[in-house]
């Protein structure tokens, strides 16, 4: 790959990784068709960008720790609900055509965003609810049904899981964002990388270095800008992010 492609990966990677951090998923956005662009089949692209991703949990796991706003305990919850479900993911998508699972995550990303746009006050302040031990059982079955997700498909299931925890648990959408950082960027994504490789998907290796670098600072400037910036503002980012990534998955179809 020459100066100039590889140039244009780092930015593309740095660019979809920031936006990811800061709004709680959606790297895939931009990281996974520009591979493609690039010229990897479907499967190999998605097997690398899902080993890339990991980085982008790093850079965000440094951010959330220096400054203190990570809970180990949760975090360690929603990387247990949601690892066999990844797995699972991870597995299957090897076996099965991608297209109408994309057009109907769009159509499921699209109303994400829509919902989110009408409930303004969600996720503005955090509300405890739903952590009792029932609670959290119901919870981790809807964490375990979208670990299938982010298994299986490419873009947008970090946003799932940050909506999830706002609206089932509680929380502000700066914890939440912080939450689905670490626990998907960084141990899911983590989890169906090996998985994928193990089951025989194919990595493309040099182009990774470069992708680490954009995930891995991507994730720290998004996280640095989460925790500046007002749950207002944090909101807009997922709901922008659902629209984009909704009407792309669409319109792939």
């Amino acid at each position: 790959m020459d100066v100039i492609n590889t140039l244009g990966l780092f930015i593309g990677s740095l660019i979809s990784n920031t936006l990811a951090s800061l709004s709680g998923g959606g790297a895939g956005l931009i990281q996974f068709p520009l591979l493609i662009f690039l010229g990897l089949p479907f499967s190999i692209a998605l097997a690398t960008h899902k080993v890339a991703s990991v980085a982008l949990g790093v850079g965000a796991a440094i951010k959330h720790i220096r400054s203190g706003s990570l809970n180990w305990a949760l975090t360690a919850y929603v990387v247990a609900a949601g690892s066999l479900g990844v797995i699972l993911g991870a597995n299957v998508i090897l076996f099965v055509p991608g297209r109408i699972a994309e057009a109907l995550l769009g159509s499921l990303i699209l109303g994400l965003g829509i919902y989110s746009l009408f409930q303004k006050e969600l996720g503005q302040t955090e509300q405890l609810q739903h952590r009792n031990r029932f609670g959290m059982i119901i919870g981790g079955l809807g964490l375990a049904l979208i670990g299938i997700l982010n298994g299986s498909l490419t873009a947008g299931t970090g946003l799932f899981v940050t909506l999830f925890l706002v609206r089932w648990f509680g929380f502000d959408y700066k914890r939440a964002v912080a939450l689905t950082l670490v626990s998907v960027g960084l141990f899911w994504n983590g989890i169906g990388a090996v998985t994928m490789y193990v089951a025989g998907a194919e990595i493309f290796w040099p182009w990774i270095p470069v992708l680490l670098l954009g995930s891995l600072l991507g994730g720290y400037l998004g996280a640095h800008l989460a925790t500046q910036k007002s749950n207002r503002l944090i909101k807009r980012c997922f709901e922008l992010l659902t629209f984009v990534i909704g009407f792309k998955l669409l319109l792939s179809f």
